[in-house]
Order: C-alpha cells, then structure tokens, then sequence
C-alpha cells in the first residue's frame, strides 16, 4: 500500500476523528514538498560546474531541479546579481508521497545518532522544515563518487490551519518526533 492509500483510508478518517472535523475537505493534507540546497560554499570555492548538485538532486527526488540566481548583490557573500546560489525541486503527487515515504522509513534511520525530528520547527500555520546536513544518507547516493558533502533542507507544506492540526497530521503519517 502506497503512502496516499494509506492516508486516503487510514489516515484521513483517523484525523477527521481526532481533531473533530465534520467536513473530509477540511481535513489537513500535504501540499507539496519543497527541496533545497545551497551553492554558495561550492561557488566561492570556485566551482563553476554544478552538475554533480543538479545529478544528485535528480536521483534523491527524481526530478530535475531549478537552479536559482541571486537577485541581489551581497558583497560579504561574495554573490553578484544574477549568480546561481542555490538548487530547489518542487514535489507534488505520486513524487512527493514517494519522497515522504523514503524520508520517513530510510533516510531518518539512517542519520547518525538520530534521536527524533524536533517538534519546534513549525512556522505558525502547520508547515514544517527540517534540515539534513549530509546528503549521503539517501540510498541513491553512492558516498565513493562525491566530491564534496552538502547539506538540504526539506520543507513539507500543508493545509492544516495551526501547528497542532500539522504535527496531527505529520505524527499520522509516521515522522519520528522527538519525545517530550
């Protein structure tokens, strides 16, 4: 059973229970799923190829990514107008809950000394970031071919009105929050 069988049956009336919600449309879903990363380190090192960031982030989410140019200058950066900073890749549908599923059940285990996602990181309004510092932890990273580590950050948007109905619906769906 995929991850959307799984909240369209077991999930959905679950937290239309728990949070008292009459209507099923007003239940909170995920959106999408946007996935980060920043260039600046690796340009100021004066690497101009970055491919090997656009390869990497087409086999973790299985979708190219948009690479994104600065809009201003920022001297203590080091960043012109109009340099590339950083790679971002926009998940919805099959993608995303294909994304979430190997986060929650591969990636998370696998992070060194990992004892929960924090339960502080919700932006008022139910949507949730969490960084990774290693992008070796995916399984389709192979870390014999890297030539240098770096870091994403994951942020899971979702309809949910407040940060209890997000951590509702993100604890339904299996993410590992720190206990109390």
């Amino acid at each position: 059973m995929t991850l959307k069988e799984r909240y369209q049956k077991e999930i959905l009336p679950a937290l239309q229970k728990e949070l008292g919600i009459k209507n099923v449309n007003a239940v909170p879903k995920i959106t999408k799923v946007v996935v980060n990363a920043g260039l600046g380190s690796a340009y100021t090192a004066g690497t101009k190829d970055f491919t090997e960031f656009t390869e990497n982030f087409k086999a973790i989410t299985g979708q190219a990514p948009v690479i994104r140019k600065a809009k201003k200058a920022i001297s203590n950066f080091k960043l012109r107008e109009g340099l590339p900073n950083g790679v971002m890749v926009t998940l919805r549908g099959a993608r995303m809950y294909d994304f979430l599923n190997k986060l929650i059940n591969i990636v998370f285990p696998r992070i060194r000394d990992f004892r929960g996602i924090s339960r502080k990181a919700f932006d008022g309004h139910g949507n949730y970031s969490v960084g990774i510092k290693e992008h070796t932890v995916f399984p389709e990273i192979n870390p014999d071919d890297l030539v240098k580590i770096h870091g994403l950050q994951v942020c899971i948007n979702t309809t949910a009105k407040d940060n209890e109905e997000g951590m509702a619906l993100l604890t339904a769906f299996g993410f590992p929050f720190k206990k109390k």
